[in-house]
């Protein structure tokens, strides 16, 4: 945690998630500060530099990413993990992707070094929107979700970023309140 209360990432590979969020609606305002200082290569091979939001992360093997490509491509790419009986990364790896189809979508622009943007998502019902920088960047059907469930949470490849992450924190009594979870404390996980 930076000394403002932002959140920080310099390493190849990185995941979180906030507990007890509602799992639908989520926002990553970043900062993009170049390349990691290592790299590693995605399971595929491929040399890939990204940021995005996990919706219904109900473990690391079924949820619903949100992907904002910078290098190779720039583009948004959803993506649902579906391995039902699967719950740890030992588990299920990198089983399960299937990639989904936009109804709309639009280009984004290219993500510079030392420049802001924001990453918005919001799950209502099966449809699901995506902003990129205040523009409507992604729609679609999210129908494959099942009954997968759990909180919102971030995912990052080879990327150095300075950030804030907002969500909907679900307790009842605190529903429709906005929470920054600058403040909360990073943990490792197995597959991070």
């Amino acid at each position: 945690v930076l000394p403002v209360g932002r959140l920080a990432i310099d390493t190849p590979s990185s995941r979180g998630t906030v507990p007890h969020s509602d799992g639908d609606t989520a926002e990553l305002q970043f900062r993009y500060l170049g390349p990691s200082i290592d790299s590693k290569p995605l399971a595929s091979g491929e040399m890939r530099r990204q940021l995005g939001i996990k919706l219904h992360a109900q473990d690391s093997c079924n949820l619903l990413y949100v992907m904002w490509h910078i290098e190779p491509d720039s583009r948004i790419e959803v993506s649902i993990k579906r391995n039902p009986a699967a719950h740890t990364h030992a588990q299920c790896h990198t089983n399960g992707y299937t990639n989904l189809r936009p109804l709309e979508t639009a280009a984004v622009r290219p993500v510079a070094v030392d420049e802001s943007h924001t990453l918005h998502t919001e799950l209502r019902g099966t449809q699901l929107t995506v902003w990129a920088d205040g523009e409507r960047a992604w729609v679609g059907s999210a129908t494959a979700l099942g009954g997968i469930d759990g909180p919102v949470g971030f995912r990052t490849d080879n990327v150095r970023l300075q950030f804030d992450y907002l969500a909907i924190i679900d307790a009842p009594h605190r529903r429709s309140e906005t929470a920054d979870v600058a403040s909360r404390r990073c943990e490792r996980q197995p597959g991070d």
